[in-house]
């Protein structure tokens, strides 16, 4: 296991099944705030949806796929980040984020997601990082751009949210572009 300091006490390390519980009770503190913005699958309600949630993320790194992590301070999830896939046949993987509302504004996300860029660069070659959110996501935007990275384009009514189709903006940075901004 690791942990890292990301920022301010605020620490990053794997979200496991075991922490099901934990990962349960923020999501009822960030249920209602997140669900726009994520899938509805990672959206649980119960302890056991919780579990199947970090079951599922567990199998994926298992098989050197999918990966998440929680960001903790004082033996509290605040939220996570995530590789949301992770393809190092091809070398690309694409990141994503979560914070319960009392979280945000602090630069945790930033801070979190430069870790798991860093890594996906030069531990495992990968070639090329996404991140990928609805236009609307003024948050998520910002923080890709802080990033440094580019806009590849918009996926037209990609994301279906309460009945509405909406449009996603794919932004990515390559392993060459990443190790020029250090």
């Amino acid at each position: 296991m690791f942990e890292r300091t990301v920022l301010d006490g605020v620490t990053l390390r794997p979200l496991e099944t075991w922490h099901a519980e934990d990962f349960a009770a923020h999501l009822d503190r960030a249920r209602e705030h997140i669900r726009p913005w994520v899938g509805p699958a990672f959206v649980t309600d119960t302890v056991a949806g919780a579990r199947a949630t970090l079951q599922r993320y567990a199998d994926a790194t298992a098989h050197d796929g999918a990966r998440i992590y929680g960001l903790w301070e004082d033996g509290t999830l605040l939220g996570g980040v995530m590789f949301t896939t992770f393809d190092a046949a091809w070398g690309t993987c694409e990141i994503g984020c979560w914070l319960e509302p009392a979280a945000e504004g602090r630069g945790l996300v930033s801070a979190a997601v430069r870790v798991l860029v860093d890594w996906a660069f030069t531990a495992r070659s990968m070639e090329r990082v996404e991140w990928r959110c609805r236009t609307d996501n003024t948050r998520s935007i910002a923080v890709a751009r802080r990033l440094g990275m580019q806009s590849d384009g918009v996926l037209r009514s990609s994301w279906v949210f309460a009945g509405q189709r909406y449009d996603k903006e794919v932004f990515s940075v390559l392993r060459q572009e990443w190790s020029q901004r250090l």
